[in-house]
């Protein structure tokens, strides 16, 4: 059996991983960062530690197989992808221009439609790859990612991309050496598109190199969450609120971040643990870390047993999960992903424990 490299704990190793990088731009001076006290490196290490007590307590509860619902036709799929696509293509034509090569129009890039072909999108073409792992199937993927990457947002094409590499080291087991490719491929996307996004805002003068950048945005993160913990409880529970209902609103819940923690209204990211630190203080964050390691847990096992449709589910939120060690939980977009997923766990357990006490 060979070695799971996207198991829930990818998220810790991710944040390792982050925090490397953060610690590398402290010791080059970038900038100004400085290295994080005691204290962020306690919160960090519980903060892992009960993400890892979830997954694993998740694998404690035992199951049976149970029946498989089956997959969405292909040609359905097919159809929600194309969807996706064409709305994407419609959303940049209204803006007008490429917003990753303008700060002014990034800044009205997230609308409803927007919106909705990512959430059409990128489960679609998941499922459509783990259902239907067939080569012809990466070509919508690549066309997608390159229209959310014109948007300007390095988070949606690294979420896509790496989503739909997870897809296929479970449905079409690729080589360790192909896995290697193409996450070296997806690096290379990620710092490019964030350069260059960095680059085309008309308001800022940036003289770091794309190495720079990426260490400085990670140090700079890791300070952030450094001042976050004088201020634990400071919103109230604003951020949840306004991640839940910020397209109403037009509010982002990162520029409640920055307001609180540096004093001015700028998009701000935090680490995983955060938000709710400055929402509620420690227990939330207690509570979030384990419920996010539970439900990641859980959808590995079930995706394990049951693949198809399953795989694409999982392969989302455990993309934006590892997304999220950056950039905090604040997008409404990603807990509807994760309704799905406990939607999908209900199911499952169901089937497994109706009232004959077998799996049917």
């Amino acid at each position: 059996m060979r070695f799971d490299i996207f198991s829930p704990y990818s998220v810790i190793i991710a944040l390792l991983i982050y925090l490397v990088l953060a610690i590398s731009g402290t010791l080059m001076g970038i900038r100004g960062l400085r290295l994080p006290s005691g204290l962020s490196i306690l919160y960090i290490v519980l903060g892992a530690t009960i993400f890892i007590l979830g997954a694993y307590m998740s694998g404690r509860i035992r199951t049976e197989k149970p029946a498989s619902p089956g997959n969405p036709r292909e040609k359905l799929l097919v159809l929600l992808v194309t969807s996706g696509i064409i709305l994407q293509a419609l959303n940049l034509y209204m803006l007008g221009g490429i917003p990753l090569l303008s700060g002014y129009l990034k800044a009205r890039a997230v609308t409803k439609i927007w919106l909705l072909s990512y959430l059409i999108f990128l489960p679609s073409i998941n499922m459509l790859l783990a259902a239907y792992p067939r080569r012809r199937y990466c070509i919508p993927l690549i066309i997608g990612a390159t229209l959310f990457a014109l948007t300007g947002y390095r988070t949606t094409v690294v979420v896509i991309l790496l989503s739909g590499i997870i897809t296929i080291y479970y449905s079409a087991r690729p080589s360790p050496r192909q896995i290697g490719l193409l996450l070296s491929a997806l690096a290379i996307v990620a710092i490019a598109v964030g350069y260059i996004a960095v680059k085309s805002i008309e308001w800022q003068t940036w003289t770091l190199n794309p190495l720079e950048l990426l260490l400085y945005r990670a140090g700079y993160t890791l300070m952030v969450f450094d001042r976050l913990l004088d201020q634990q409880g400071a919103t109230a529970g604003k951020l949840l609120y306004y991640t839940l209902t910020g397209y109403l609103h037009s509010t982002d819940p990162r520029s409640i971040v920055g307001e609180a923690v540096l004093g001015y209204r700028h998009s701000t990211t935090s680490l995983i643990f955060g938000p709710p630190i400055l929402d509620f203080g420690l227990p939330a964050m207690v509570i979030q870390m384990f419920l996010l390691g539970m439900i990641l847990g859980f959808m590995h096992r079930i995706q394990i047993s049951l693949n198809g449709i399953f795989t694409g589910i999982y392969s989302v939120i455990l993309a934006h999960t590892i997304i999220w060690v950056e950039t905090g939980p604040t997008d409404l977009v990603v807990w509807l992903f994760y309704m799905v997923a406990v939607i999908s766990i209900i199911y499952v357990l169901w089937r497994c424990y109706p009232e004959t006490g077998s799996c049917s």
